[in-house]
């Protein structure tokens, strides 16, 4: 559930902005899911592509057709940049420090975003917000904040060696049992899990007529026709960014960049044929997974089947439950991703690299553009990489090098 913070509130506001079809969305997110988990045997999101997503909400002729469009024009270049090669010799290219910038960036981004969740209230159908949140109510602010304290007494900091510290705690012998015990279920319990399924049970609370109103069976699904789409760049937060993280998070697993091009291609040029929302691998949605718990493909698996079993008994007819979801407990899930993405930063060891990530960063933020980041970046590596150009070192050395 680590990833449902970014999946829920883009997937709803298309919905409800859109009539995006909820429905086959579900079915064949829900395939990707299973399909990804069992090919990689890591928590692989499948989250939709944001650029899209915000082209679409913000623009009123900018509609369903067009974003599926724009979904299949943006996945056959990644597809063709993988099977070509040339995705893997971009993902070599790139320097880790920019890398780790717009990873910083999309943190940050998503932290704040986070932030706004939980303190106003939110219309998805415009992407506005309407005012303060109330201390009080099934989505009131107190209940984000009781969240967000519960997350932290049982996930910590998520520092894995802090993690090994309390176990051989719990397991000492000359200890307390009875409150060893307890600690080790308190902070073996899935927390992110338990937050969600808080959040369904006040959704039906809130609107127990949306119940009432559930229609069983899948959506009708149909071909939809394209128009001129507006391409979005997508490769750097979904396919380069995401395998970096994977690399650091899951050393013993290989995840390659030109396998993730193709599957993301693959995944759109099928799925948005048929109207549901053009999706990819977020770094996010990784390190939400990663936060909460999930060590494997199983865990996305798992996810998939759920969102296959909704999608074929509910149909899009779930959307009236998840319009009444409480949106600051999305905001605490969201919180937490957007902080253990922001934490991969922490291993530039050098003021050189630091640099081009917090200007990488900076420009990220302020400019809305993670396009305009990255090449920022790339400017101030190579001007201070050319700095040592005249010390007998060659090119490739001088790009390729990473200070002790």
């Amino acid at each position: 559930m680590g990833d449902l913070g970014t999946y829920i509130p883009i997937i709803l506001a298309l919905t409800l902005a859109k009539n995006l079809d909820l429905g086959t969305t579900l079915i064949f997110t829900g395939v990707y899911n299973f399909v990804t988990g069992a090919i990689y045997g890591v928590p692989m999101p499948v989250q939709p592509m944001k650029s899209i997503a915000a082209v679409a909400i913000s623009n009123p002729s900018f509609g369903i057709p067009e974003v599926m469009a724009a979904g299949i024009c943006t996945s056959g270049i990644l597809f063709l940049l993988g099977v070509t090669g040339l995705m893997q010799l971009v993902y070599k290219l790139i320097p880790l420090s920019v890398v780790r910038g717009i990873q910083l960036a999309q943190g940050l981004s998503f932290s704040m975003t986070a932030v706004k969740y939980i303190r106003n209230v939110q219309k998805f159908s415009n992407s506005k917000s309407a005012g303060e949140r109330h201390w009080l109510g099934l989505d009131g602010l107190l209940l984000a904040l009781i969240c967000a304290c519960f997350i932290i007494i049982v996930n910590g900091s998520g520092d894995e060696n802090e993690n090994r510290e309390i176990d051989c705690e719990n397991d000492d012998p000359n200890g307390p049992q009875r409150r060893n015990k307890f600690r080790k279920f308190i902070f073996s319990l899935p927390s992110a899990f338990i937050v969600f399924l808080l959040g369904v049970i006040l959704a039906i609370i809130r609107g127990p007529k949306a119940v009432k109103g559930f229609k069983f069976g899948p959506s009708a699904i149909e071909i939809v026709k394209g128009t001129i789409p507006q391409l979005p760049l997508s490769i750097l937060n979904s396919i380069i960014a995401v395998c970096k993280l994977s690399t650091d998070l899951f050393p013993e697993n290989d995840v390659s960049a030109t396998s993730v091009s193709i599957t993301v291609g693959i995944m759109n040029l099928i799925g948005c044929w048929f109207g549901a929302m053009p999706c990819c691998h977020g770094a996010g949605g990784l390190a939400g997974q990663y936060k909460f718990g999930g060590r494997s493909g199983g865990c996305v698996a798992l996810l998939g089947v759920a969102k296959l079993v909704l999608g074929l008994v509910l149909g899009s007819s779930l959307v009236k439950i998840l319009d009444q979801f409480p949106v600051g407990v999305l905001g605490v899930l969201l919180l937490f991703a957007g902080i253990e993405l922001a934490m991969c930063s922490r291993d530039m060891n050098s003021k050189e690299e630091s640099v081009v990530m917090l200007i990488c960063t900076a420009v990220s933020l302020v400019g809305s553009s993670a396009a305009l980041g990255f090449l920022c970046g790339i400017v101030v590596h190579l001007l201070l990489r050319a700095r040592r150009l005249g010390d007998g070192q060659s090119c490739s050395t001088v790009w390729f090098h990473r200070n002790p």
